[in-house]
C-alpha cells in the first residue's frame, strides 16, 4: 500500500486534463501514481460550484493546511513571522529568534514550508527569502561554502566575550564588491564599536589573512577574532599565530552572533553602496570612513564615541 501524500499543484492539473479525456477514478490514480482514496477525497474535497478546477483545488488544499497548523501556531505567531520575514530575516533565524525570546516555538522547516504554501497562493514571501534555489535540498548540511578545517566553534568562546567587559574581542566579516570584484575586510571591537577596514582586490584566505594582520598589529591586546564560515577565513590558524588571538567561527547562517560587525557593515554601506566600484576607493578615503565610524557617539557607548572607549580618551567633537 502507498504511503499518503499530499497532491502537487501539476497533478491537480493531470487530474483535471485526464478527467476531460473521460477517464475513471482509478484510471487517474493509476495514471499519476496515487491511490484511488485519493482521487476521491481530491474530487469531494476540492470541487467547486463550476465542477473540478486545479487551480481553485489548490488554493483550497493550501487553506485547508494554514487552519490545520494554525490549531498549534498562532495567528498573533504567523504574524510576527511574516513581519520578520519581511525583514530579510532567513527561517532558521526567526526560528532561534522566537526561542530565544520565549514565544511560541516554531521550527525553521515548518516556516519553509508556510512560505511555499504562501508561494502557491500568489504570495510574495518567498521574495524575502536569500536562496532563491527552485528546490531546496532537505537533507545534509545547509552550508555551501565548504569546510574550514580546524574550526573553533563560538561554543567554545570564553562566555566573558559576550559581556563587552573589556577590549580586545573582534568581530570579522568581509563586503563585496560591485560585480562581486574586490571586497573590503571589517573588524569591529565588541566593547567598544572602533572599526578598522582595508579594501582589497579580491578575498582569497592568503589576502584576507594578510589584511587582518596588518590592520591589527598595532593594537595591544587582542584576545578573540570571531567570524563567519566563508572560506577567505580559511587561514585563521596563522592569523591566530601571527596576532596570539584565538579565533572562532559562528554557526552558519547566525548572523546575530555576529550582530556587532553585521550592524557596523551596515553603518559602512552609507559610504560604500553595493553599486559602488570598490576599485575606486582610496586609502584617504578609507581613514575618512573610518573616521566617521569612530567618532561618531553611540546611543550604547551613553553617547561616547568608539574613539574614546577605546583608547581611554575624552575629545571635543568640532565642525
Amino acid at each position: 500500500m502507498r504511503n499518503y501524500t499530499q497532491l502537487t499543484q501539476e497533478q491537480r492539473y493531470q487530474i483535471k486534463a485526464l478527467l476531460n479525456m473521460g477517464h475513471n477514478q482509478k484510471e487517474i490514480a493509476r495514471a499519476i501514481d496515487v491511490s484511488n482514496s485519493t482521487i476521491s477525497r481530491e474530487l469531494k474535497r476540492n470541487r467547486g460550484l463550476r465542477g473540478y478546477r486545479p487551480r481553485q483545488a489548490q488554493i483550497k488544499a493550501i487553506e485547508r493546511r494554514k487552519h490545520k497548523v494554525t490549531r498549534r501556531i498562532t495567528e498573533a505567531t504567523w504574524n510576527v513571522v511574516e513581519e520578520r520575514l519581511r525583514f530579510d530575516l532567513s527561517p532558521e533565524q526567526i526560528s532561534e529568534w522566537l526561542t530565544k525570546y520565549e514565544l511560541q516555538s516554531v521550527s525553521h522547516e515548518t516556516i519553509y514550508q508556510y512560505i511555499y504554501d504562501d508561494k502557491r497562493a500568489g504570495g510574495n514571501l518567498y521574495k524575502h527569502l536569500r536562496c532563491q534555489k527552485k528546490r531546496r535540498k532537505r537533507v545534509g548540511t545547509y552550508d555551501r561554502r565548504g569546510i574550514i578545517p580546524n574550526r573553533e566553534s563560538i561554543e567554545t568562546r570564553p562566555k566573558v566575550v559576550e559581556t563587552r567587559s573589556r577590549l580586545g574581542d573582534w568581530e570579522i566579516d568581509t563586503m563585496i564588491g560591485k560585480g562581486h570584484r574586490g571586497a573590503v575586510v571589517t573588524l569591529t571591537e565588541r566593547r567598544s564599536r572602533f572599526t578598522l577596514l582595508r579594501t582589497i582586490r579580491h578575498k582569497s584566505a592568503e589576502l584576507v589573512g594578510k589584511t587582518v594582520t596588518e590592520l591589527l598589529n598595532w593594537v595591544e591586546h587582542i584576545y578573540t577574532i570571531t567570524s563567519d564560515n566563508g572560506k577567505e577565513f580559511a587561514n585563521h590558524q596563522s592569523i591566530s599565530a601571527t596576532l596570539s588571538a584565538k579565533f572562532f567561527f559562528a554557526h552558519p547562517y547566525a548572523s546575530w552572533e555576529r550582530g556587532t560587525n553585521e550592524n557596523t557593515n551596515g553603518l559602512i554601506r552609507q559610504y560604500i553602496p553595493k553599486n559602488r566600484d570598490l576599485d575606486t576607493i582610496t586609502t584617504e578615503e578609507e581613514l575618512w570612513i573610518m573616521d566617521r565610524l569612530n567618532l561618531r557617539p553611540r546611543k550604547c557607548l551613553d553617547y561616547s564615541t568608539p574613539f574614546e572607549i577605546f583608547f581611554g580618551l575624552t575629545i571635543a567633537l568640532t565642525s
